[in-house]
């Protein structure tokens, strides 16, 4: 490890913190530890699995840099402040209460690229207090894109379901993806539903039945489902069902929701969140899934072989064209299907599989790296080596709830930058020191 003990580097970003919120923030560079469990891996063939990765890098062509600098920024989930603290942490804003939406772009932030890499929503402690920061952000005119994470998909399907004709493959949907949105839909009951949107629906008892799915769910599922599942993963999917009915049932009741309350929220989320001129219809519809820059893919969770074919065919706007296309059409398949993978995989055995051949085809597109959320860290970033491809992950659990409930104090504050130069910096109050990843110039994998 080395370890540098001179004046702060050019590669941290000037930090505009007047009141000392990011006093721990890292002021020095360390060359990343990529055989340290904290920011890689310290299995012994880890080291000749990264080699590899290099090598195979090399031998296609070398490393192709963005033009202009990159910040990754991920997993959000429904922070405003641990998000507004990150873009200071990265030099892209500084805060004056006195401006539109209480911060103003700095010079670094008008010219750099500034990924959302997924996961806006859910935890807490608000979904759209987190939302008009982002808003805010892209009101003041930088460079945005804004990749789909399995949290955000999660609200789309849940709500497209309850709005389709009950079926085998969708009447669980709401149940099945709806705990995790439940302080969602606690605030847009809140901001949105109105006494006649309760008076327009049916009694209690009803508005819970519409809510689970129908009696005899089970039977009608596990022969609906094969198609698109292993028996056994038929199975598990029934017993998680189960489980996650309880959950639902238990976490309204937490949140002061009734059933007729929860079905109102629900409701009005198209209108919010889907419709044309909805409030946030911005936020879904500035989504992509995939984004190329350089020898980098900037994806929410991973990829598989059949994305790599569709990546080689046509490009990262074929695949956001297909997630866009086929999310709306049937959320039973789509959530099981390869495009969902790319925000939900974790390269299980039950996920859609990158092998060699899926590798090989990255390489010959020159994509190098995949730039991550999905898998969240409490020491800063990790660089690993996935199924014979480099991965950066960049989820270094920003929101109160997850901290809270993972050992962590305070607010999360950290980035991953990307430089034309070929600098790599991972940023995270949660670690000493900014890491530092070159591949192409000092860095030894010795």
């Amino acid at each position: 490890m080395q370890t540098c003990h001179t004046a702060r580097s050019p590669l941290l970003p000037p930090v505009h913190d007047p009141v000392g919120e990011l006093s721990d923030l890292p002021q020095e560079l360390e060359r990343w530890a990529v055989f340290a469990d904290h920011s890689g891996c310290p299995e012994p063939q880890s080291a000749a699995h990264l080699r590899a990765c290099l090598a195979r890098a090399r031998a296609h062509g070398g490393w192709r840099w963005p033009g202009r600098p990159v910040v990754f920024l991920s997993d959000t989930h429904a922070d405003a402040e641990g998000f507004l603290r990150s873009l200071v942490a990265a030099g892209l804003i500084r805060r004056d209460p006195g401006t539109g939406g209480g911060f103003d772009l700095t010079t670094f932030g008008r010219v750099a690229t500034i990924l959302i890499g997924g996961d806006c929503l859910d935890k807490g402690p608000s979904n759209l207090d987190m939302l008009d920061a982002l808003g805010a952000l892209m009101a003041k005119g930088p460079d945005v894109h804004i990749l789909a994470g399995n949290h955000d998909l999660r609200l789309r399907l849940a709500v497209s379901a309850l709005h389709a004709r009950p079926s085998a493959l969708t009447e669980h949907l709401l149940v099945r993806m709806g705990r995790k949105i439940i302080p969602l839909l606690r605030e847009v009951h809140d901001r949105y539903v109105t006494a006649a949107d309760l008076a327009a629906l049916p009694e209690e008892a009803t508005c819970r039945a519409r809510l689970h799915p129908r009696a005899g769910w089970a039977d009608r599922f596990s022969a609906a489902a094969v198609q698109h599942l292993t028996p056994a993963a038929v199975t598990q999917e029934i017993a998680k069902l189960h489980q996650k009915a309880t959950q639902f049932d238990r976490e309204l009741a937490k949140a002061g929701l009734s059933a007729r309350e929860t079905l109102a929220a629900a409701l009005k989320c198209q209108d919010v969140f889907f419709a044309p001129g909805g409030d946030y219809a911005w936020f879904y519809d500035a989504m992509d899934v995939v984004c190329r820059l350089g020898s980098l893919l900037f994806v929410h969770a991973g990829v598989d072989d059949s994305m790599c074919d569709v990546l080689a065919d046509g490009g990262p706007q074929a695949v956001n064209a297909r997630y866009r296309a086929e999310q709306g059409a049937h959320p039973f398949a789509f959530y099981f299907g390869p495009l969902a993978n790319l925000v939900r995989t974790k390269y299980r055995r039950s996920d859609a599989a990158l092998t060699d051949r899926g590798v090989a085809t990255l390489h010959r597109l020159g994509i190098h790296m995949v730039v991550q959320g999905h898998v969240n860290n409490h020491a800063g970033q990790r660089l690993l080596a996935k199924n014979g491809l480099l991965h950066l992950e960049g989820d270094v659990t920003l929101d109160r709830v997850s901290r809270r409930s993972e050992g962590l104090s305070g607010i999360g504050a950290g980035a991953t930058l990307i430089f034309p130069s070929g600098d790599v910096i991972g940023l995270s109050r949660d670690y000493p020191r900014a890491k530092h990843f070159a591949p192409e110039r000092h860095y030894s994998l010795a």
